[in-house]
């Protein structure tokens, strides 16, 4: 590819995804709305539709053997959904006003995903493992979400721990109503949701092309593609929706697009795809970009837990490590 079709590649690539990423999220929502989705299930629909960029570049950089693009992809995205979304969120709103057990549910399955996103890539655990350990708590991390107290004790749970995540589900839910509480889909929304699925994975397909084309022009390295520029752009449809959500109070709603984001991207843009295409020998910089990504999530729930949400100089700390980390990858790199 040369540098020109590269340069247009990526461009175009860029405007449509980011301008199709609108559509998919909001008739997905829509749809999830007209088959009875919970609230807090439909922010975990949202945030599926939102991450397609980043995966749908992550898994077609894993499948072009560009596996230091594709790994940087995903879990730079997260290191910069921290920031943007949560970070630039409690600057711009001045504070996220968040329920403890909001922090601690969402908080433990983040956690639970980082580390597990960082013992794959270090191979403590093989692709397939890895696989398993996110899906046995994503699936209880679903049916909690899904499930009232009726399914729960279904569970054989301890009443405390199903009233406690009853309660946490609820919490959560209070705040997510008013924010994403779509009108039912009709069948043409259905038709627009996928026609905009097939353009968000066509532009991301080139833009991902685009950009590693550019970076081995330029003799870029993939993982600063894939960790920086990639996640970056991919990850802008789900920051701006944040930004909004958390200028109008919706605090919860931000943070649960900032976490589901992050698990999903792990699940659907590492894993799985790790577990049929495998990884590469982990580098320097990959091994720097999980343990951010680690340290940045531990650091953002520390401060919304301790304060009951994020105030405006937590999210100039959370930033401010999103810039350390851009600094210290490009030095190392």
């Amino acid at each position: 590819m040369t540098v020109e079709a590269a340069t247009i590649a990526f461009a175009v690539g860029a405007v449509v995804c980011l301008g199709t990423s609108w559509v998919l999220v909001s008739k997905l929502e829509m749809t999830g709305e007209r088959f009875g989705y919970s609230e807090a299930s439909l922010g975990l629909l949202a945030a599926l539709a939102a991450d397609t960029p980043e995966i749908t570049a992550a898994v077609t950089a894993l499948t072009r053997h560009e596996r230091a693009v594709g790994a940087g992809v995903v879990i730079g995205s997260n290191v910069f959904n921290l920031a943007a979304l949560l970070g630039l969120g409690a600057v711009v709103a001045g504070r996220l006003h968040l329920h403890r057990k909001v922090v601690v549910l969402g908080g433990a399955v983040a956690i639970w995903m980082a580390v597990v996103c960082l013992i794959t890539v270090t191979r403590v655990v093989d692709p397939v493992g890895g696989l398993v350990l996110v899906l046995v708590v994503l699936v209880a991390y679903i049916t909690v979400l899904a499930g009232r107290r009726r399914l729960l004790r279904r569970l054989r749970l301890p009443p405390s721990w199903v009233t406690w995540l009853s309660t946490a589900v609820e919490e959560e839910e209070l705040e997510l109503v008013v924010a994403i509480r779509p009108a039912p889909a009709k069948g043409r929304d259905m038709v627009a949701a996928a026609i905009a699925l097939a353009l968000v994975v066509g532009s991301a397909v080139a833009m991902e092309r685009g950009a590693s084309a550019l970076g081995r022009h330029d003799h870029v390295p993939g993982v600063i593609i894939g960790g920086l520029v990639l996640a970056a752009v991919t990850s802008l449809p789900n920051a701006v929706a944040a930004i909004y959500l958390a200028s109008k109070g919706r605090g919860a709603a931000a943070f649960s697009t900032a976490l589901n984001s992050n698990t999903l991207n792990v699940v659907a843009g590492l894993v799985i795809p790790a577990t049929f295409l495998g990884l590469t020998r982990p580098s320097g910089q990959t091994v720097f970009i999980t343990a951010a990504y680690g340290g940045l999530t531990l650091l953002t729930l520390v401060l919304a837990f301790a304060d009951r949400g994020l105030r405006r100089s937590a999210g100039w700390l959370v930033v401010a490590g999103y810039a350390a980390f851009v600094a210290c990858l490009v030095v190392v790199s």
